[in-house]
């Protein structure tokens, strides 16, 4: 199977980085994301089809309101996960980045499980950002263009699982 999944990400790459999915890619994902999500619970993602793909829980930088958004995840070790703000290549960082930088804590669901998360930015030790392109290019080759083609460095974030996930924390702090 894993070799049929290598196969179909190295047919698909090539085409996530055209024009054309950039400008489909953020108006039909975000909604057959949300569509796949409530019709299975979360344990299923149209992106985790292909790469594995997580839904981050955040609170609203400036707006204080639960935040979702689902994304693909480079897994970087025990307990830990590597995302990368690309936002289809487009010029502005994408808002649960901001998100993570006002409210580090987080939760992250994967395959219909909720977990708790602290995210550290990586972006900012240029040895360990070096690492983690690497290692997200071996699971998604050709990835980084969307940093070069945005003309922004992206924001890398590792999310390191928490023990205990406190139930409703996010919910309560956005109140």
């Amino acid at each position: 199977m894993s070799r049929v999944v290598g196969w179909v990400r190295s047919l698909l790459a090539p085409l996530t980085r055209t024009r054309a999915f950039r400008w489909l890619g953020p108006r039909a994902l975000p909604m057959a994301e949300r569509l796949t999500r409530r019709l299975t619970g979360g344990r299923v993602q149209v992106s985790g089809l292909l790469v594995p793909s997580l839904t981050l829980h955040t609170v609203g930088a400036k707006s204080g309101e639960p935040r979702a958004s689902e994304l693909m995840y480079t897994p970087d070790g025990a307990g830990s996960a590597i995302v990368a703000g690309t936002n289809f290549a487009r010029g502005s960082h994408p808002g649960w980045t901001h998100n993570l930088l006002a409210h580090p804590d987080a939760e992250i669901t994967v395959r219909g499980r909720r977990y708790a998360v602290q995210a550290t930015r990586i972006d900012t030790d240029p040895d360990a950002r070096e690492a983690a392109w690497l290692r997200i290019e071996r699971q998604w080759p050709g990835y980084r263009a969307y940093e070069r083609d945005a003309g922004r460095q992206v924001r890398l974030f590792r999310l390191r699982l928490v023990r205990e996930l406190q139930a409703g924390r996010l919910a309560a702090r956005a109140r």
